[in-house]
């Protein structure tokens, strides 16, 4: 394996989205086809393991490529009064 999984960086993608990014981000961190990374969410979805659910969490938690922070990094900063430097 010549890929080196320490130097990536799990992070929504801003290119491959079809909502907000996330399963472009896991494709491009795992190397998955990003259409097999949905269809594993609808699956997950339909059969009542809270694919919903881990989808909003990794929104939540996953940064954009353009953002050195995730989404709820950049609200507790905003709650907090604390700056948000990108």
């Amino acid at each position: 394996m010549s890929e080196n999984f320490g130097s990536k960086r799990l992070q929504r993608s801003d290119s491959d989205r079809f909502l907000t990014g996330v399963c472009g981000g896991i494709a491009a961190y795992t190397g998955i086809d990003s259409t097999l990374i949905r269809v594993l969410f609808a699956v997950f979805t339909l059969l009542g393991f809270s694919g919903v659910f881990v989808y909003i969490v990794a929104w939540l938690l996953m940064p954009a490529e353009s953002e050195r922070r995730s989404l709820l990094e950049q609200i507790i900063r905003n709650f907090q009064g604390k700056p948000s430097d990108r």
